[in-house]
């Protein structure tokens, strides 16, 4: 055994894979790097290291029969062959480029444990900019390019529960550190935690390389509802309401608005521009209750929900305001309801976009949670933002615009915006339908990729991106800042006791006497007699101590027809109708 080595190459091999038997099994094990001295040809310059990966890795022994077995005696471990099944990613030449071998491993070639040099240099992790975590058993960090993450679009996918907030919060605290500006869309109130220091094990922070830290001095939330719904909120949100068109109006409820409805609305917008320079909801409103049609009345009432959300204002939120660079501006939509949430993201993206093609904000970042809400696949759903973060997802880069999406049901997203997301960091996934659409829609994902999807712990990522020459496992770092997105300890909330409510203190009857009612006079109200005449009368009211003034209802009023009176004939045997129909001796 050649010095140092962990194992040797035995059996048929390739160009592409070989089999080892290892002989230090704490060195090798499923998803290491190992090298192995690959003379190419006769001339020295062809001769390298190549990087290899275990892929699967088994344990026997022959000399365990089945009797022992059964009777689970087993001393003598000595004899145990540990082999494993290694696939080669190849080395760097002289210009950089990535080879695979030509000819095939030689049996009884050692192999050797990677060192970091040949890592990072074959798998292509040469990024300086942003730490991310390590690289999966391993304490090589990884690092990232801002350029190739934000231009090239970014997604982060996972289920429920398995840490994709938490790593996006992750690549955001790198993004600020770049000064990169950045417009959260966060409909579930977990990235303002952003602004305040993490807390966690010393150790771990220690680990990492990173020190608590809060991000409140960059950090500005916003709120489409109202401070009493969000109070947690920084500044309101709200839209252009000046000189709306029918565009603009029917958006917000699209499935809302006929042929006709848009029509009366249309009518109503273009007499409004020729006779005013600026005009409002309000006006708009009006100027359809003029029209004769009876479907102006679905029109009004649509117009009158749109006027009752607030989010409509003379002074709106100007993108220049939320794009700013250095700086956060997250879109809290904490109480607004799903119809809006969409309307918003398409006209927010939309300001987005036209305003980074014009160059009036710096070059920057949306980031997208939730995205299967924004841009579901076709046949799940249709909403207003699609089209328009479609747009974003192809044609962005040549503006600097990138966008991070991040979604637990990948099968859910329109696979237009998905496929065009150049890094992709992956959690744990068990749905089959959400593994397949990351098969289809992303590059470099195998079945060796699908299998270890569905083992992911939480806190371990796969990484794909066109910079790295294959998917690798990262082990994701620690927040600086405070984590937000915590799930409800059901079992913690149930037993904790409620304080029960402070006693009242009733007072006794012998001690305290009842407060006594104080009549005060009020205009008099009129009201109808008997004949149909008004009569003014004077209604009390009493005020009672504690309870306040207590209005007395007025005397009933008296029918102002006097009621029938029978005959001294039919007073016995009832009117002259029923002796008709039913018989007077009945």
């Amino acid at each position: 055994m050649v010095r140092g080595s962990v194992g040797v190459i035995f059996g048929e091999t390739g160009t592409f894979e070989f089999k080892v038997m290892v002989f230090d099994s704490s060195k090798v094990y499923r998803g290491a790097y190992i090298k192995v001295w690959h003379d190419a040809s006769s001339e020295e310059k062809d001769h390298t290291w190549v990087l290899g990966q275990v892929m699967a890795i088994k344990r026997y022994s022959n000399s365990f029969s089945i009797e022992e077995a059964m009777k689970g005696q087993r001393v003598d471990k000595s004899d145990d062959k540990i082999v494993a099944e290694v696939i080669i990613i190849g080395s760097r030449d002289e210009n950089g480029m990535l080879r695979a071998p030509v000819i095939p491993f030689s049996p009884g070639s050692p192999i050797f444990a990677a060192d970091e040099v040949l890592i990072r240099s074959v798998l292509g992790l040469t990024g300086n900019e942003m730490n991310i975590g390590m690289l999966e058993g391993t304490c090589i960090k990884v690092q990232l390019s801002v350029n190739s993450l934000v231009q090239k679009h970014c997604s982060i996918l996972a289920k429920t529960g398995s840490g994709k907030s938490y790593t996006a919060s992750v690549l955001l605290e790198e993004l600020l550190e770049q000064n990169v500006p950045l417009l959260i869309i966060d409909p579930h109130s977990e990235y303002s935690s952003l602004k305040v220091a993490g807390e966690g094990d010393a150790e771990d922070f220690s680990r990492f390389g990173v020190t608590p830290k809060g991000y409140g001095s960059v950090i500005k939330v916003y709120t489409p509802a109202s401070k009493s719904i969000n109070p947690d909120a920084d500044e309101l949100f709200r839209l252009n309401g000046m000189n709306l068109t029918v565009r603009d109006l029917t958006s917000i409820f699209p499935d809302n608005f006929s042929t006709t409805h848009t029509g009366i609305l249309y009518e109503a917008i273009q007499k409004l521009r020729t006779e005013m320079e600026t005009y409002t909801i309000d006006d708009i409103i009006f100027e359809v209750g003029n029209d004769k049609s009876k479907a102006k009345w679905n029109v009004i009432n649509v117009l009158e929900q749109i006027r009752e959300t607030g989010i409509l204002s003379p002074n709106p939120t100007s993108i220049e305001e939320l794009f700013q660079k250095g700086k956060a501006a997250v879109i809290d939509f904490k109480g607004v309801a799903p119809d809006l949430q969409s309307m918003i993201v398409a006209s927010l993206c939309s300001s987005l976009f036209e305003a980074r093609k014009l160059n009036r904000i710096p070059p920057g970042m949306l980031v997208v949670e939730e995205a299967h809400n924004y841009a579901p696949e076709k046949g799940f759903s249709k909403t207003t933002s699609t089209d328009i973060l479609r747009t974003i997802a192809s044609e962005g880069r040549k503006f600097g615009l990138g966008m991070m999406v991040i979604s637990q049901r990948p099968a859910r997203i329109d696979k237009n915006v998905l496929s065009q997301c150049g890094t992709q960091v992956i959690m744990k996934v068990t749905n089959p339908n959400d593994l397949k659409a990351i098969s289809k829609g992303l590059e470099g994902v195998t079945s060796y990729v699908e299998e270890e999807l569905m083992r992911l712990p939480p806190g371990v990522a796969m990484l794909v991106s066109n910079e790295i020459e294959r998917p690798v496992l990262i082990d994701i770092r620690i927040r600086k800042s405070k984590h937000g997105g915590e799930s409800v300890n059901v079992l913690k909330a149930a037993k904790t006791v409620t304080p029960p409510p402070p006693p009242q203190v009733i007072p006794e009857e012998s001690s305290v006497s009842a407060p006594s009612a104080v009549r005060r006079t009020v205009p008099p109200v009129s009201i109808a007699d008997t004949h149909g005449h008004d009569v003014t009368v004077d209604v009390p009211v009493i005020d009672i101590p504690g309870n306040g003034p207590v209005s007395v209802p007025p005397p009933k009023r008296k029918p102002t027809r006097p009621p029938r009176l029978e005959s001294e004939n039919e007073s016995e045997g009832g009117g002259k109708l029923f002796k008709k129909l039913f018989g007077a001796n009945r």
